[in-house]
């Protein structure tokens, strides 16, 4: 039996494969040599590599992987990088809370460090409440304006964020409107003139006669708290009502339904929650959304 002699390609003068796709011949080239060294070094390396580092799985009823030489540990070093990041947050944040508020915004370290902290924490608890950037809600606060209830002074602040408004804490900030409706203090179109009148001091269009004899009953009712002048009292948490700023709505529907029952919103106290580095954070964040004095 004699071999089958190669077929020479009467081209190029190289063997084929024998194999022939439309015509077209496969030809025997050898591969190159740089592509060969390639190969052949990337196996050497694939071995150090497998002695080195972690490689291969653990054999069966084992659990882990080869450690490799070096021992080196991706996990271990993740572990470490958060330990050294932990230890000097720790050290700016220990800064944070023994200085006052006001001194961390001279510092510019700690003010970036303060503002990057709060950013972080408003938006974990805060920000489902007062939006994000504290553009404020229905029923909820704009915290970007210069319209505040308390007060919008750093130590203001601060102090609403730790103890809360009609949160229950000792130390909670506290107002509370009567409920001149529901109690009934005042009859339906007492009500209803009050509403008028408040509508007519902030500017809206109001019924001229019904905001007469809503202001003696403002007078009345009302002054001790929101001020003859209507701007409110931030010692009591007493709203400007001449603005057109409103936390539940300025219209006259809403207005009356707040005179009648009034909702007597709650913020939670902080204090216990969060640490002080993370409350003054958070104070100096919302402070520098726009609105801070």
């Amino acid at each position: 039996m004699t071999g089958h002699s190669p077929e020479i390609d009467p081209h190029t003068g190289v063997e084929t494969t024998g194999h022939e796709w439309d015509g077209i011949k496969e030809l025997n080239n050898p591969l190159p040599r740089w592509w060969r060294f390639v190969f052949w070094a990337s196996v050497v390396v694939a071995i150090g590599y497998w002695i080195l580092m972690p490689a291969w799985p653990a054999l069966p009823g084992l659990q882990g992987n080869t450690t490799g030489v070096l021992q080196q540990s991706d996990r271990t070093d993740v572990a470490s990088d958060i330990a050294a990041m932990r230890q000097d947050r720790a050290a700016l944040s220990a800064r944070l809370a023994a200085v006052d508020a006001s001194t961390i915004l001279r510092d510019h370290d700690l003010s970036q460090l303060a503002l990057s902290l709060g950013e972080s924490a408003f938006g974990d608890n805060c920000a489902t409440c007062h939006g994000a950037g504290g553009r404020g809600a229905k029923g909820f606060p704009r915290l970007a304006d210069d319209v505040w209830l308390w007060g919008g002074k750093l130590e203001e602040i601060e102090r609403t964020l730790r103890y809360g408004i009609r949160s229950g804490h000792p130390e909670t900030r506290t107002s509370e409107m009567p409920a001149f409706g529901r109690d009934e203090l005042l009859p339906q179109d007492q009500i209803e003139d009050l509403a008028q009148y408040v509508m007519q001091k902030s500017g809206q269009r109001a019924d001229a006669a019904a905001a007469m004899r809503g202001q003696p009953l403002f007078e009345t009712n009302c002054v001790s708290c929101h001020g003859s002048d209507l701007q409110g009292d931030r010692s009591k948490g007493a709203v400007n009502l001449t603005d057109k700023d409103w936390i539940y709505g300025g219209d006259a529907a809403t207005i009356r339904r707040t005179i009648y029952g009034p909702r007597n919103g709650v913020m939670p106290a902080w204090v216990d929650r969060l640490d002080p580095a993370t409350i003054r954070a958070l104070a100096i964040y919302v402070h520098s959304l726009g609105g801070g004095e």
